[in-house]
C-alpha cells in the first residue's frame, strides 16, 4: 500500500457535509493496509460483542446472507443486495422469507458452506440450538422468528410469528454474519472462522489484530489487499500522530479542526467526510449541584455567562468545508433550558 495516497475518514455528527476528496485511486492488487484501531475487543466473536471494536476489523472475515450495497451512501431497504443468499422472496402473508444460497462457498478451514450453517447460526441467536453464546446482545432482534428450516443444502426459510417488513434489514446489518456449524461458539472468540474476503490470523489483546487475504474467496479477483493489520492505539492523539508519521495508511474519526492541520502535514492525504449513525451524550444528575439552572445551562453551551434568562442565547458552531471555516448560530433560551434541569 503506497503511503502517498493515505486516507482519512472525518465523521460529522451534527451537520451534513459535502465530501471534498481527491479523484478515486485506481484499484491495484496487493499490499497490506495498516490501520490504527481505537480499542481492544473482548473477543473476536461478532455475535457476542456489541461495539465497533470488534465489528470494524472482523466484518471482513464473514459474510451475511444479504447486505447493504456499499456503493450507496445511505442504507435503506432498497439498497439491500444478495451476499451468501443469491435472492429472496416472501410468501403472500409476509410471514415466510425464502432464500436460495450460493454454491461453492468454503469456510476458511476448507469446509463447505451449506444451509445447515444458516440454521445453526439463527438457532444460536435465538437460544434454540445445542451450542450457546456466552453473551447474546441481539437475541431480542429475533423475538418474532418462529423457526429456520432448510430445504436441501442450498435453500433456507425464515418463518415469522407475524409479518415484519423490517426483518430483512436485520439480516443486512453488519451484526448478522453467518457462523460455521462445525466450529463451537467458544472457539470463535479467539480464532474466528468465516467465509469472507479475509482470514483471521492473530489477535494480541491491546496490541493488534491481523487479517490475511482469503485466496479461495468466492468473489472473483477479490479482495484487492493481501491483508489488513489493525494496531490498537487507544489514545486518539497518538493514533492520529501515527497516521501523520506514516505508520498507518488510514485513520477513522479525524475532527474537522484537526483536518486542517493534517492536510498541512500530509498534503496528499485523501479525506472522506460522512455522517455517523451515533451520538455523544452528557448524562447529568439533575437533582444535584452543580447541574442546576443557570450554571448548568452555561456549562452545556446553551447560554453565555451572565446572560439574561429571557434573552435568546447565541453561540457559534464552527465547522469546516472545503478548507474554509463556517459559522452556524445555535439559539436557545436560558429559561427554557433551565426547565429541563
Amino acid at each position: 500500500m503506497r503511503r502517498d495516497r493515505r486516507r482519512l475518514s472525518a465523521a460529522a455528527a451534527l451537520l451534513a457535509m459535502t465530501a471534498a476528496s481527491a479523484p478515486a485511486v485506481a484499484q491495484k492488487s496487493g499490499g497490506i493496509l495498516r490501520a490504527g484501531h481505537f480499542d481492544s475487543p473482548a473477543s473476536m466473536s461478532l455475535l457476542e460483542e456489541s461495539t465497533l471494536a470488534v465489528n470494524r476489523p472482523m466484518m471482513g472475515v464473514f459474510n451475511n446472507l444479504v447486505m447493504f450495497d456499499q456503493q450507496v451512501a445511505q442504507n435503506s431497504p432498497q439498497s439491500i443486495v444478495p451476499d451468501l443468499a443469491t435472492e429472496w422472496s416472501w410468501n403472500e402473508e409476509g410471514t415466510e422469507l425464502t432464500m436460495p444460497l450460493r454454491r461453492g462457498v468454503k469456510w476458511h478451514d476448507g469446509q463447505p458452506f451449506t444451509a445447515n450453517d444458516v440454521k445453526c447460526t439463527w438457532d444460536l441467536l435465538t437460544g434454540r440450538g445445542n451450542d450457546k453464546l456466552r453473551i447474546n446482545p441481539r437475541k431480542s432482534w429475533y423475538d418474532n422468528l418462529d423457526a429456520v428450516t432448510s430445504n436441501g443444502d442450498f435453500a433456507v426459510a425464515f418463518r415469522l410469528k407475524r409479518p415484519q417488513p423490517s426483518f430483512l434489514t436485520l439480516l443486512a446489518s453488519g451484526w448478522s454474519p453467518v457462523y460455521p456449524c462445525h466450529v463451537p461458539a467458544r472457539d470463535m472468540r479467539q480464532h474466528a472462522i468465516g467465509t469472507g474476503p479475509f482470514k483471521f490470523i492473530e489477535f494480541k489483546p491491546n496490541q493488534s489484530i491481523v487479517l490475511a487475504r482469503n485466496p479461495d474467496y468466492w468473489k472473483p479477483r477479490r479482495p484487492y489487499l493481501d491483508g489488513i493489520e489493525w494496531t490498537i492505539v487507544k489514545d486518539t492523539s497518538t493514533r492520529l500522530l501515527s497516521f501523520i508519521a506514516g505508520q498507518a495508511d488510514v485513520y477513522f474519526g479525524v475532527t474537522f479542526p484537526q483536518l486542517q492541520d493534517v492536510k498541512r502535514q500530509v498534503p496528499d492525504a485523501v479525506c472522506h467526510n460522512f455522517l455517523v449513525n451515533g451520538s455523544r451524550n452528557l448524562i447529568v444528575n439533575r437533582g444535584a449541584p452543580p447541574f442546576r439552572l443557570r450554571r448548568s445551562a452555561q456549562c452545556s453551551g446553551l447560554a453565555r455567562p451572565g446572560a439574561d434568562p429571557d434573552r435568546p442565547a447565541e453561540r457559534d458552531l464552527r465547522f469546516f468545508a472545503d478548507g474554509a471555516a463556517k459559522k452556524w448560530p445555535l439559539r436557545g433560551s436560558l429559561k427554557r433550558a433551565s426547565a429541563f434541569l
